[in-house]
């Protein structure tokens, strides 16, 4: 599982001009599922992410985490986190999960953060929609992850 992360001061998603979710101060997170990922790869992602000092404390220096500050949490599918570049020069998504797989993993990861209590509020995109997001980078802060790496 991959994820790439976005320290944001808001972010927001829409599809079809509908407005699906919509946070704060917290953390963007583009989430791509694999084809051997598994219920543990999204459990160890989750608690990286929530535990990841990427906040600034009072002194400017990154010391608090998305729990410590109970931020906010936008997490949307992007199964093109997934992509191979080796050959040609189109992308080829085979290591992505089959969608099904991929939904189910992404919903077990929403719920992750959903029974968090120290996570104020949890939106999310609509799987396998086409979706434009407005961000508000904080810092900026990006980083990327892949569960492969925290095993």
């Amino acid at each position: 599982m991959k994820a790439l992360i976005q320290r944001v001061s808001s972010a927001s998603v829409r599809s079809d001009g509908e407005l699906l979710g919509s946070i704060e101060q917290g953390l963007l997170v583009l989430l791509g599922v694999e084809q051997n990922d598994e219920t543990y790869d999204g459990q160890i992602l989750a608690k990286k992410l929530g535990d990841l000092r990427i906040f600034s404390n009072e002194d400017g220096k990154f010391d608090l985490s998305l729990r410590d500050i109970k931020g906010e949490i936008l997490i949307i599918s992007q199964f093109t986190l997934c992509a191979e570049y080796k050959k040609g020069r189109r992308p080829s998504f085979t290591q992505a999960a089959k969608p099904e797989r991929a939904n189910e993993l992404y919903e077990d990861f929403l719920t992750i953060f959903r029974n968090d209590p120290q996570v104020s509020k949890v939106s999310s995109g609509r799987f396998g929609a086409n979706m434009q997001v407005t961000i508000n980078n904080n810092g900026p802060v990006t980083m990327q992850l892949d569960s492969a790496q925290l095993k």
